[in-house]
């Protein structure tokens, strides 16, 4: 991807105006990103897990082994399993194997930790069925997932097969010194941005919570972790530092760090090369993930 491609793929993103309320940014993400075509090959059947609504995100020709529980991004506040269908099926398509986006509930409505509670119960009944799993997320999505996993282990739950990570937002102290050294490069998110989602997040629970920031937490026994994030992002340290911890507590993790690229930039397939090459890396790991099933086995 040239340089013109990457300013290029910035210059379609614009930071949100702060003191939105949930529903105007709901309705804006919804009309951004609502309705983005899946492909003739997607067809897309409600469900529930764990009594949680979701969306089986049927693929033409995925029919392979395990199963992708996508947890879409949105600040937790915004977003649904039909946004997080818009990763979801490439990564289905790209991987064979098949897929389900979670509508796990929102704050402010719903605060710190329900979102928590709804994919721990999603998570639950795909465990409980026999299935191998991969959990993926982008951006609060990803913070969600990394919770999932630690809720899960409270539970002795079997961990996951793998888990893929697409920028998350894994501190909500908002402690990484990228939040403000990278404020002008990132065309999405500044401090402010991110502070004003993160208290309406928590409603005035502990940010250090584990749950809620799990840069901080003991990471030790969780399967295998692919990091992908931009470099033209606030959140960048939050994908370093949690890659960082995990390599000292003995995860096996890998990390793809995309110069220029924004936030949860593989929304730019079709358009952005390295878009691409990170979903196909996904797909990869997933596959290898689902394959290979020994406890610390390496994508």
């Amino acid at each position: 991807m040239s340089r013109e491609e990457r300013e290029a793929a910035r210059s379609m993103i614009e930071k949100g105006e702060l003191g939105q309320s949930p529903q105007q940014q709901r309705a804006e993400f919804n009309e951004r990103f609502g309705s983005l075509p899946l492909g003739d090959d997607v067809v897309l059947t409600e469900r529930t897990l764990g009594g949680v609504p979701a969306l089986d995100v049927k693929v033409a020709g995925a029919g392979g082994e395990g199963i992708i529980l996508y947890l879409h991004g949105g600040a937790y506040i915004i977003g649904n399993a039909r946004t997080g269908a818009n990763l979801a099926a490439p990564l289905s398509r790209l991987s064979g194997v098949p897929a389900v986006s979670l509508d796990y509930r929102l704050a402010p409505e719903h605060p710190f930790p329900a979102g928590i509670h709804d994919a721990l119960a999603a998570y639950r009944e795909l465990a409980g069925s026999g299935q191998q799993v991969v959990i993926a997320g982008d951006s609060a999505g990803g913070g969600l997932t990394l919770a999932t996993l630690l809720a899960a282990r409270a539970e002795d739950l079997p961990m996951p097969a793998g888990v893929v990570l697409f920028s998350p937002w894994t501190d909500t102290t908002l402690s990484g010194p990228s939040i403000d050294a990278r404020g002008d490069y990132d065309p999405l998110f500044s401090r402010p941005n991110m502070a004003e989602s993160a208290e309406l997040y928590l409603g005035g629970a502990d940010p250090r919570n584990e749950l809620a920031s799990p840069v901080f937490a003991d990471l030790k026994g969780f399967p295998p972790l692919l990091v992908q994030v931009g470099s033209a992002e606030v959140l960048l340290d939050d994908s370093l530092r949690l890659v960082a911890r995990a390599a000292e507590q003995e995860v096996d993790v890998s990390l793809d760090v995309v110069a220029g690229a924004p936030h949860v930039f593989q929304y730019f397939a079709g358009l952005m090369t390295e878009a691409d090459e990170a979903l196909e890396h996904a797909a990869m790991f997933i596959r290898n993930r689902l394959t290979d099933k020994s406890v610390g086995g390496v994508a």
